[in-house]
């Protein structure tokens, strides 16, 4: 006996300079990932996420036992409330509240280029910029509060502060209003102590599609105001930065194991359905 898939599956289905400132140039750091080749994701094509929802859709269309509309929902369960974690976490990226710089932030209008009709490849810079202060004050407002107004002070040109080198932009397609975007930023390189530069990794994620916008490569330097030359970090904000880079590798390996179970269940309910080699699709009853 098939059934058909539950009102909420079909539902799920349907749905789916300072630091601040920015000098904008060339990168010196140009991948945006020192080991992608060990990423989860990295072999799989820019939409595998949609690509995952369409093979169940097939799958559903198809005709399913009860027991494997229940799997189909559960799947497409996964993937509607989970995908920025699947995403951007299987990656680093750390997407809580606490770490995330912009989250649905509106694309409106106006941030359109008036020929083309798409965001303005300017408005990307601004998104990571944006996103980059609130990131940085992340470690003074939640994370390392007892040094608060030393972090604030990164994003000011009096003491130790932060200076935006360069910045390399990659489009990955014309995003257009209307939409919404999260940024994310994480740490390119491990933090190691005297360091008075490093690299961010920025991912511009389009809400409407569901992937990136567009990634980019921060390269930030330390400096000193008072003295007029590059100085380290101190070692509270090292110390900082380590912490942050675990939780960025330990979220690569919980999200990125869980897109490869994913794509495990996603072929085997293929491989249950209408790509068995008796497979007859149900084309229901008169």
């Amino acid at each position: 006996m098939r059934s058909r898939l539950l009102p909420q599956a079909h539902a799920i289905l349907r749905s789916q300079r300072p630091l601040c400132e920015s000098s904008i140039r060339q990168a010196r750091h140009t991948s945006t990932e020192s080991n992608n080749d060990k990423l989860a994701t990295a072999s799989l094509n820019p939409r595998w996420l949609s690509d995952l929802k369409s093979r169940v859709g097939k799958c559903i269309t198809f005709g399913l036992t009860s027991e494997q509309v229940n799997e189909a929902g559960s799947l497409l369960q996964e993937i509607a409330h989970d995908w920025r974690d699947l995403v951007a976490g299987s990656e680093g990226f750390l997407t809580a509240k606490n770490r995330r710089g912009l989250y649905r932030q509106e694309v409106v209008w106006g941030e359109m280029s008036s020929p083309l009709r798409h965001v303005n490849n300017v408005m990307y810079n601004r998104y990571a910029e944006s996103a980059r202060c609130n990131w940085a004050l992340h470690f003074a407002n939640v994370h390392d509060s007892e040094h608060k107004e030393e972090w604030k002070g990164l994003l000011g040109p009096k003491g130790i502060g932060l200076i935006m080198r360069s910045i390399k932009t990659e489009f990955k397609f014309p995003m257009k209003w209307p939409d919404h975007v999260t940024v994310l930023h994480k740490l390119s390189t491990r933090p190691e102590p005297g360091m008075d530069h490093f690299f961010l990794d920025v991912m511009i994620l389009s809400e409407l599609h569901r992937r990136p916008a567009a990634r980019c490569v921060e390269d930030i330097v330390v400096y000193d105001y008072k003295i007029g030359r590059k100085a380290p970090l101190k070692p509270f904000m090292v110390d900082q930065f380590q912490k942050l880079w675990e939780a960025q590798e330990q979220a690569k390996v919980k999200y990125g194991g869980r897109v490869v179970e994913l794509h495990r269940k996603v072929e085997k309910l293929e491989k249950e359905s209408w790509n068995r080699p008796d497979a007859k699709e149900d084309l229901g009853t008169a």
